[in-house]
């Protein structure tokens, strides 16, 4: 399913959401520390509503086991009109995968999509195509060249971005998504009506955690920033550019919240 209509983003990014994402809490318990130096990041634009969509919501659910790559589902609203109303849906992703179609300067915007590290699409059920996206975009410069760390301590997630290793990796903004790792969906109407379609790592909310400059930084999210029923893991992204440009992956780190 495509379209190709580039306008009217939907945004519902609020500014007082991201900076409340920021807090100081008491450092209690053991830490755990997250998987280190994934290769890549996938996300998979993807709608409940859109029939060539569950064999790509299969890979990422696959490409999930393997702990060298961050493989996200980011579902869509813009089928919702076609009899089923995506229950996972949320705006800001539509908004995010056409911010990256203005970026590459194309008007590619269609499910099941897959962005891999910020900068290559290629279809979501194309397993292959996937792979060597991921070769592909490996090489680039900076990408994924960030040492990123994550640790739970107690009530609340410290996020490390180490300095950069590359003169061209020396900003990028820092956020980090809360995630539902597996849900089942029964979908009773539109073009899969009667399938139950499983999702992998859907994000479920995202903030901004701050900016970074190129030099060794850190932060501290309240757990209760993030949760929210199925919430059981995060993700913590560098990207290179903004919100509405976003520009390749630099750096990821991920971790369980149970």
């Amino acid at each position: 399913m495509t379209t190709m209509t580039a306008s009217h983003l939907v945004s519902r990014w609020s500014g007082a959401l991201w900076s409340g994402a920021l807090g100081l809490c008491a450092i209690v318990a053991v830490i755990r520390p997250a998987e280190a130096d994934p290769r890549a990041v996938v996300e998979l634009f993807t709608s409940q509503g859109c029939s060539s969509c569950p064999p790509a919501d299969k890979i990422i659910g696959d490409l999930a086991r393997d702990p060298s790559i961050i493989a996200l589902s980011m579902p869509i609203d813009y089928w919702d009109y076609l009899g089923w109303k995506d229950t996972l849906a949320d705006s800001r992703f539509s908004a995010r995968q056409r911010a990256y179609s203005r970026m590459r300067g194309d008007r590619e915007v269609y499910t099941p999509q897959v962005v891999v590290n910020g900068s290559t699409h290629v279809v979501g059920s194309d397993r292959t195509g996937i792979e060597s996206a991921i070769g592909k975009t490996e090489t680039g410069t900076g990408v994924m060249s960030v040492p990123v760390t994550m640790s739970l301590a107690g009530k609340q997630i410290n996020v490390s971005v180490a300095a950069s290793k590359e003169p061209t990796a020396s900003h990028g903004e820092v956020w980090i998504c809360s995630i539902a790792k597996s849900v089942p969906i029964a979908i009773s109407r539109g073009e899969n009506r009667g399938q139950q379609v499983i999702y992998h790592n859907v994000v479920r909310n995202l903030l901004k955690v701050g900016d970074w400059t190129g030099r060794p930084e850190s932060w501290t999210v309240p757990i209760e920033n993030l949760t929210r029923d199925g919430v059981d893991g995060a993700v913590v992204y560098v990207q290179d550019g903004s919100r509405e440009r976003p520009g390749p992956m630099l750096g990821a780190a991920y971790t369980s919240l149970h």
